[in-house]
């Protein structure tokens, strides 16, 4: 499972499933050096979410192995957000309206958008999908931070209820997943566009984002 990189959001608009964000001259590169990751990896199958800046990083992947299809898959997309379009950059966040502080009043489902739980049951599912259309070899998914980080949860047993500061999925990482007759048995995690990514995020353990 892999996070698509940088999107060039400059306004700061939770852009959640909005069309037309692309990535930016950074998660172009993020891109092209998950290409350069999985150049010598044999892969079996690829899929993608629809969004743009999921099929933006496959792209340099699915040139690199141009035998694969790419199947769009819409149950590896971002999350719906009630809150989607709002700009929430420090100065003029949304959330210091008092008008949308309902949205959040309930952060354990959460209120403000799809239920962990539902997120958790149709990534489980493309997973599994996924796995079997690799037919016993290796697929790579380009999804979104907030779908993989619950399907990871749901895989070694975390609670989905977290801060979303503390989601150990960076831009552009890579999220592995090792499926044996339908069940996660493994998760492993790597960042190869590590070096790209803004200093105050590679400084941190855990970091956040869109």
């Amino acid at each position: 499972m892999v996070r698509h990189g940088e999107v060039f959001n400059p306004t700061g608009v939770l852009y959640g499933r909005l069309p037309d964000f692309h990535l930016s001259e950074v998660g172009q590169r993020m891109a092209e050096r998950l290409g350069e990751h999985f150049a010598d990896v044999e892969l079996t199958h690829l899929r993608s979410s629809p969004l743009e800046r999921a099929q933006e990083t496959m792209a340099p992947i699915a040139a690199r192995h141009p035998d694969l299809e790419v199947q769009l898959d819409e149950r590896v997309l971002e999350s719906t957000n009630l809150l989607q379009g709002r700009i929430l950059s420090a100065r003029q966040s949304a959330l210091r309206d008092p008008r949308v502080w309902w949205l959040l009043r309930n952060p354990l489902r959460p209120s403000w958008g799809e239920a962990y739980k539902a997120v958790v049951a149709r990534m489980r599912t493309a997973i599994v999908d996924a796995a079997v259309a690799a037919d016993g070899g290796q697929a790579v998914v380009v999804s979104h931070q907030l779908p993989i980080w619950m399907a990871r949860c749901d895989a070694v047993g975390r609670s989905l209820v977290h801060d979303p500061r503390r989601r150990e999925c960076t831009l552009a990482s890579v999220t592995t997943f090792t499926v044996v007759d339908g069940r996660t048995t493994r998760v492993d995690y790597a960042e190869p566009a590590k070096d790209l990514l803004p200093a105050r995020v590679r400084s941190r353990r855990f970091v956040a984002g869109a």
